[in-house]
């Protein structure tokens, strides 16, 4: 299933944490490296959501390497504000998959009303996210083994590729 071919995408998959001291410079603004890990956890977020996580797909052999990486900056994110990472699929096939992010700050109002709604996010437009968007981005990446060849997803785990295709045809039936 090949998303982009479409214009289809993914619903919005959400992860929410707070700025730490350490992700910050003197004047408390987020270091721009740490907007790629918050990525990472946005994705690993979205797979745990499908019901696998990274470590399984460690154990079983498959690898999901970055191949690129883009980052718009809008706003600086600073220490301790409340940040949602919303992170979706735009391309999927059995080689490769491509994720586009948003990193949004967040009132405590917001961060509030965000627990437990996130089934709903797959609803909702990217204008009507919460928060305040500080970056925007995007992540290509191929599966491969352990031996860093390039694997097909639906021969290396079918049990993923068949969740991810089950869980964007549902998506798509709700669009």
């Amino acid at each position: 299933m090949e998303l982009q071919q479409d214009g289809l995408r993914s619903r919005w998959y959400e992860s929410t944490l707070r700025v730490r001291y350490q992700e910050s410079d003197q004047m408390g603004v987020v270091y721009h490296a740490n907007y790629l890990n918050w990525f990472e956890s946005g994705r690993t977020e979205l797979l745990r959501q499908l019901g696998f996580t990274y470590r399984e797909l460690e154990n079983q052999g498959v690898l999901l390497p970055v191949t690129s990486a883009d980052l718009q900056f809008k706003s600086p994110a600073r220490y301790d504000d409340l940040i949602s990472v919303y992170a979706r699929m735009t391309t999927f096939s059995a080689l490769r998959v491509a994720f586009e992010y948003q990193v949004r700050r967040l009132s405590e109002a917001e961060g509030r009303n965000l627990e437990g709604s996130a089934a709903t996010l797959g609803q909702l437009r990217s204008m009507d996210l919460p928060g305040e968007l500080l970056v925007t981005g995007s992540t290509n990446h191929v599966w491969v083994n352990r031996e860093w060849k390039p694997a097909r997803l639906d021969r290396a785990l079918p049990e993923l590729f068949h969740a991810i295709k089950g869980a964007l045809r549902e998506e798509r039936g709700s669009v």
